[in-house]
């Protein structure tokens, strides 16, 4: 047996020989003008799949775009309608003979500013609660914080209003509280604080 027979099965190793064949090449590493290697991705390689929002949180999502729409029209009512009672002010005062017509117009306009001042407000509030809605499939938990907060409010002045025997009052109540289980509950939190990638 001969070591130098390249068709020994059992001799040395054959190296490869230097220059003979394709030049040398300098290995590639990372750095300035090469690539860096894509991050490792979890999974057997597979981009993780987009989470999917939940039943009870796409129906919180409804329920403040309804409240939102409700308030957004309500708001626009109370500021149209402030004409009408800047008018029914006037008519009220002025059948006051001890009151002068000055007084009947101060009267007058203090009530059409106080109605498009709570129109502006009842604005607002609709607007906070449609914008909320929008930023439930981006938000992080300050939305749904915002939605919590937005619905514990809802309550309360439906509440306040159900003691004036407004009976629409149950509605917003009822809209207001499946708002905060919704947002609170294990759903809302896994939505809320999922991961992104």
């Amino acid at each position: 047996m001969s070591f130098g027979d390249p068709n020994n099965p059992y001799g040395a190793p054959q190296g490869q020989q230097q220059g003979y064949g394709y030049p040398q090449q300098q290995p590639q590493t990372p750095g300035y003008g090469y690539p860096a290697a894509p991050p490792a991705q979890p999974y057997g390689g597979y981009p993780p799949a987009p989470a999917v929002m939940p039943g009870s949180v796409k129906a919180a999502r409804v329920m403040l775009f309804v409240l939102g729409g409700f308030q957004a029209l309500g708001g626009v009512l109370m500021m149209v309608a402030s004409a009408w009672f800047a008018d029914y002010f006037e008519d009220a005062v002025s059948s006051d003979p001890s009151i002068s017509s000055e007084d009947a117009d101060t009267v007058a306009s203090l009530g059409a500013g106080v109605m498009i001042v709570l129109g502006v407000i009842v604005l607002a509030f609709a607007f906070w609660a449609i914008f909320t809605g929008a930023k439930f499939t981006t938000g992080r938990g300050g939305v749904r914080v915002s939605a919590i907060v937005y619905a514990s409010l809802v309550v309360l002045f439906s509440l306040v209003s159900l003691l004036g025997a407004n009976v629409f009052a149950l509605l917003s109540l009822v809209l207001g509280i499946l708002i905060i289980v919704f947002c609170a509950n294990k759903n809302g939190s896994f939505w809320f604080n999922r991961p992104r990638y």
